[in-house]
């Protein structure tokens, strides 16, 4: 039996009916069209699907839809935010490239709302917990230090500008 279900993504309504039991990864890519946040092992093991939640980072292959109408969803479309309009990334975004955190980039879009989620929660977090924080995501190709300097030099960033963008 398929219910009414509305999620809030990226500041945008996405109302479709879907079962009860449907995660809110199938949700987001196949209900919602937003297909950069990636599945990957489906068990939350691998973070590929990880999105915000009210700000927190969630793995979206463990939450159900339905949990998730009423809360604010952020994926990696949004990002940047309303400035992405104009083409400006976000200083996560903006790291990544320029340190070459990604190869074939499939991990990126759960490593940069992991990242996002924790650096806006805690701006100033240190080394070792930030290491802790990003070890929950795992990556195929990097071997990782790219991944961690650019995260550290996007929190340097996000800190000297005062916020997110």
């Amino acid at each position: 039996m398929k219910i009414g279900i509305t999620l809030n993504i990226n500041g945008k309504d996405h109302v479709f009916r879907a079962e009860p039991r449907r995660t809110l990864a199938d949700a987001i890519r196949d209900d919602c069209g937003q297909t950069g946040t990636h599945t990957g092992c489906e068990h939350g093991v691998c973070g590929a699907c990880t999105i915000l939640v009210d700000g927190e980072p969630v793995r979206s292959c463990l939450m159900f839809a339905v949990q998730a109408a009423g809360r604010k969803i952020r994926t990696v479309e949004g990002l940047a935010g309303e400035e992405s309009e104009g083409g400006k990334l976000h200083p996560l975004q903006r790291a990544f490239i320029e340190h070459h955190g990604l190869q074939c980039g499939y991990c990126t879009p759960g490593f940069l709302m992991l990242a996002a989620g924790v650096l806006e929660r805690k701006p100033d977090i240190s080394d070792a917990e930030l290491l802790d924080a990003l070890s929950a995501n795992l990556c195929r190709c990097t071997g990782y230090k790219n991944i961690v300097k650019a995260v550290r030099a996007a929190a340097a960033e996000m800190r000297t500008a005062g916020g997110s963008g």
